[in-house]
């Protein structure tokens, strides 16, 4: 691995994307289009939209992607998952989507809503995300993201049957992977390897999570199973009350994560943003993606 990442020249030709998620009340509606206009300028391949555990946004979230298509330039993408709808109600929200002109899915099986109960398939409904690939390839053309996980599902035996299931997603129509968040570059690098010697050669894009929370950002990756490193939690020991200096060290970790990427040939970043545009905005800017990228 290449670590003479800062001497380096800014990286070319880095595309990125952000992942939103829809407001609950009006204060948040208006953080959330703060965020949005601020990274609007730097031209992301696309936006998403989350959908909440058990379905519990699918409403919020067809508004916010469709409001994003209509009133910015921007290619607005929404998240579906086989929790809380049959077979019938997912091809009429996808149908929705598809005459309001959005063209991309990111298809996910989804969690229970009170993130606890094990998973149980909705009556009527589509299993697993393989088969909401496949369900939603007979609505329309979509273009369709799954995830991928780079440390495993927390529900997978292992590695192998994880991939598997990954394969099935593509088999079934899947055109992109993105990934859960993790720290180590080594991680992501060692699983597209894996995956590339599958003989998967769709993208998998990397998502990448600005730690804004030390804290909130444990207890969800004791859920999802990401591994946070020793090192990372040293870096953020002792500021959980000073904000400036967290932002200051979140944006150095995850510009180094992307460095070291981008030094090893990745050129595509999907940010989680959890609806906040500093520190997404500050890493785009150090990958040299701005908004006047391309000029003299």
């Amino acid at each position: 691995m290449n670590q003479k990442i800062l001497s380096q020249s800014l990286p070319k030709e880095v595309k990125v994307s952000f992942e939103f998620f829809p407001p609950t009340t009006e204060k948040s509606m208006l953080s959330l289009w703060k965020c949005i206009k601020r990274l609007q300028p730097v031209r992301p391949s696309f936006v998403s939209v989350t959908y909440g555990a058990g379905g519990t946004t699918r409403e919020r979230t067809h508004e916010t992607v469709v409001r994003i298509a209509k009133e910015t330039n921007m290619k607005s993408v929404a998240h579906l998952t086989c929790i809380g709808s049959n077979k019938h109600e997912i091809t009429s929200i996808a149908d929705r989507y598809w005459q309001v002109g959005v063209r991309h899915i990111v298809a996910l099986r989804g969690d229970s809503s009170d993130g606890k109960n094990s998973y149980i398939p909705h009556p009527g409904g589509y299993a697993f995300a393989s088969d909401l690939v496949e369900g939603l390839r007979k609505v329309a053309d979509f273009e369709i993201s799954v995830a991928a996980y780079p440390e495993c599902h927390p529900e997978s035996k292992n590695q192998n049957e994880d991939l598997d299931n990954l394969q099935r997603k593509i088999d079934a129509g899947a055109t992109r992977a993105i990934t859960q968040y993790f720290f180590d570059p080594d991680v992501y690098l060692r699983f597209l390897e894996q995956v590339r010697g599958r003989g998967i050669q769709i993208p998998i894009i990397p998502g990448i999570l600005p730690v804004t929370n030390f804290n909130q950002v444990k207890k969800f990756s004791a859920l999802s199973g990401t591994h946070i490193p020793d090192w990372l939690a040293d870096l953020f020991e002792d500021i959980d009350d000073d904000q400036e200096t967290r932002k200051l060290v979140a944006a150095s970790v995850a510009s180094e994560q992307c460095r070291i990427l981008c030094a090893n040939g990745v050129k595509n970043f999907h940010f989680f943003t959890l609806n906040r545009s500093d520190l997404t905005y500050a890493i785009c800017h150090i990958l040299g993606v701005r908004p006047n990228q391309g000029k003299k």
